[in-house]
């Protein structure tokens, strides 16, 4: 299918690896010039030279650390005016209610809602006055179905999916379209990292932690970086223009919803 975005800018960030490269990859692939951001430039740049070589795609890398003030005026200095924002952070940690203090909140909420309330605010006004834009949000499934052992992540990701409620629907007439996607597990590092998490409280072997969560979703494994990816670049496509405020499971129907 032919997406209608050829020659559009995007800003994907956390992209060189995980999630947000197999976004980067599917907009690459549909034709789209990127601004890709992570906190490690080697492996920043070693995705962006690969989606160079495998696409022919105009890559711009910025290394720096989007939730930190510094690092986020930078990326936006040389994203400029993009088309597409898909914006991404890694989750805080799994604990205990417990375990958190006041800071591990706030840490939780500049990560996984205020930084992406930053970026929609500096960018949502170029894309109203160009007539077309589209935000996506890289959140979790626990934003429709909370997980115990992340309270802080549920947290932070419910509070932003409140503000793209109320704010897609402000600008939607304008041609910009904001959503969410929501991820179930994936073989990324961040599910590596919740398998340990499951080692460690069990006492079990790796394997024995991924056939157990694999066992709880329906399709048996887990997903894969760029079946998410090209869910994303549908929703940055020309044809989800009449797709609005909405959180899409990417998550083998592990969340089973009645509405």
């Amino acid at each position: 299918m032919d997406l209608g975005i050829h020659g559009r800018r995007a800003l994907v960030c956390a992209s060189s690896k995980g999630l947000g490269l197999g976004c980067a990859v599917a907009l690459a692939e549909a034709g789209v010039d990127l601004v890709m951001n992570a906190r490690g430039a080697e492996a920043l740049e070693a995705a962006a030279e690969d989606l160079r070589q495998r696409f022919g795609a105009n890559v711009t890398t910025v290394a720096a650390d989007i939730v930190s003030e510094e690092g986020r005026a930078r990326v936006l200095e040389a994203a400029g005016a993009v088309d597409i924002l898909v914006t991404n952070a890694g989750g805080p940690p799994p604990g205990l209610w417990s375990d958190w203090t006041r800071d591990d909140f706030i840490r939780a909420l500049d990560a996984n809602m205020l930084t992406p309330i930053a970026l929609m605010t500096a960018l949502l006004p170029a894309m109203i006055e160009s007539g077309w834009g589209r935000v996506v949000n890289i959140t979790s499934q626990s934003v429709r179905a909370p997980i115990p052992a992340l309270g802080l992540s549920n947290s932070a990701r419910t509070g932003l999916t409140g503000y793209v409620a109320g704010t897609s629907r402000q600008v939607a007439q304008h041609g910009v379209c904001i959503n969410n996607l929501l991820p179930g597990i994936h073989d990324t590092e961040r599910a590596e990292a919740l398998d340990r998490n499951a080692m460690k409280a069990q006492g079990i072997t790796r394997e024995e932690a991924r056939a157990q969560r694999a066992a709880s979703i329906p399709t048996r494994h887990y997903g894969r970086a760029e079946d998410f990816g090209a869910a994303c670049a549908f929703l940055c496509s020309d044809h989800a223009r009449f797709i609005v405020g909405q959180n899409l499971l990417v998550d083998g129907g592990g969340t089973n919803l009645t509405v």
